[in-house]
């Protein structure tokens, strides 16, 4: 029996150890964060008098956190959820995304991403922790406002390069 019990305990500990080696960490915005990215892009879109939708999303592109400012369209709100989704999923801004599709990389149009300015991964020490998504006025505007909120947690210059 007791070289069952030693059996038992050895197995329990070996199959311990290959299950924290098949894991990895991620970090991801909390609560406190989304709200600081949501205040940022609000603030810069009421500088520009640029009304706006506002998401900011999780790594995965779950939504966290969102504002449509008086005077935009409601299709602005999905729009604006959107960009955020893919710029987290693909980890970069859908600006870059679009600009391939330009140069006449068409795969991202027929795989059903959409594809529009206004969507910045949020990186935090190089990694994707979230994204944000803005959509109302125009493709630069909206870009320039993401850009200005995913900087908002690490103001580093940076930020809104893929790396």
């Amino acid at each position: 029996m007791t070289k069952l019990g030693i059996s038992v305990g050895m197995l329990a500990t070996v199959l311990c150890l290959s299950v924290r080696a098949q894991t990895i960490d991620i970090i991801a915005l909390d609560q406190d964060g989304a709200q600081t990215i949501l205040q940022a892009a609000k603030e810069r879109a009421q500088q520009r008098s640029a009304p706006s939708a506002i998401a900011v999303v999780d790594p995965a592109g779950d939504l966290l956190a969102f504002q449509r400012m008086d005077g935009v369209r409601p299709a602005s709100a999905d729009l604006a959820i959107e960009k955020a989704r893919t710029a987290a999923r693909l980890q970069r801004s859908t600006a870059e995304i679009e600009d391939s599709i330009d140069q006449g990389r068409t795969a991202f149009v027929t795989a059903g991403i959409p594809v529009l300015r206004g969507g910045m991964p949020i990186r935090v020490n190089g990694a994707v922790v979230g994204a944000v998504g803005i959509a109302g006025l125009s493709k630069e505007t909206d870009a320039e406002i993401a850009n200005t909120a995913a900087a908002a947690l690490n103001p580093s210059p940076r930020t809104g390069q893929r790396r």
